[in-house]
């Protein structure tokens, strides 16, 4: 996303190519690559998410780490230093991150969410808003049985609204909500975490001004501004869909 790509192969080593002028490549320089080129020398990485001109990603001792841009704080860092290199955020129990916009978010293994950033319109969760929610280190989210977050990371990294999944099937959002991304059928800003009706969803993703996600059914669904068909509804022309459309 933003013109840098990554992956990490089956032997745990982690990769990186395209622009790098924020250093969000991780190879401890600002130089662009065409080819993919290894990230270290590390070969314990087990899952990484892009975002905006920075990657988050967890090695398989629990360990997660972030470089690149520092926009108000957003490598969790306790500051807004850019860096160039892999730079640990505090803590070995990470299991899941999605690196979205300026407001990342992570589970530990105990279920527990966390958010960090820029997180101006309610993006951490924690009923905060407003220029006093930029956290530079990540913040809770309530509860403990949080499962699941959007798939895509970097693929919504203009998204300025969220989403994650309990172990019971609910699904949760909150952030800006001017086109009714988040599904809540009005365009309600939230900053504390709305259950979206029903208890089988599955697999979800985050968009700029949409949202999708799948059921445990197979069913997958879509919401939010649908401009050139991106709700897949048939429908190419701009619309507004506030609530989930299978």
């Amino acid at each position: 996303t933003y013109s840098s790509s990554g992956a990490i192969k089956t032997d745990g080593t982690l990769w990186a190519w395209g622009y790098n002028g924020q250093g969000s490549l991780g190879h401890n320089n600002r130089t662009n690559y065409s080819s993919p080129v290894q990230v270290g020398s590390d070969t314990t990485w087990s899952l990484c998410s892009w975002g905006e001109h920075t990657i988050a990603a967890i090695k398989t001792n629990g360990t997660l780490w972030m470089w690149g841009r520092n926009h108000n704080g957003m490598l969790g860092q306790n500051n807004k230093t850019a860096y160039s290199s892999p730079v640990q955020i505090p803590g070995t129990t990470w299991s899941k991150v999605s690196n979205i916009e300026k407001h990342p978010l992570a589970i530990k293994t105990d279920g527990t969410l966390w958010a960090w950033g820029d997180c101006l319109l309610g993006e951490a969760g924690n009923n905060t808003s407003g220029p006093s929610a930029y956290y530079s280190s990540p913040v809770q989210i309530p509860g403990t049985s949080w499962n699941e977050l959007p798939q895509g990371g970097g693929g919504g990294s203009s998204a300025q609204q969220t989403m994650a999944t309990r172990t019971d099937g609910t699904l949760w959002t909150w952030g800006t909500n001017a086109q009714g991304q988040l599904g809540l059928n009005d365009k309600t800003q939230r900053s504390s975490p709305t259950q979206i009706p029903g208890t089988t969803w599955d697999k979800i993703d985050n968009a700029q001004t949409f949202q999708i996600a799948t059921k445990t059914d197979g069913t997958m669904w879509a919401w939010g501004y649908g401009g050139f068909g991106r709700l897949g509804q048939g429908d190419a022309t701009d619309q507004y869909r506030s609530s989930p459309v299978q």
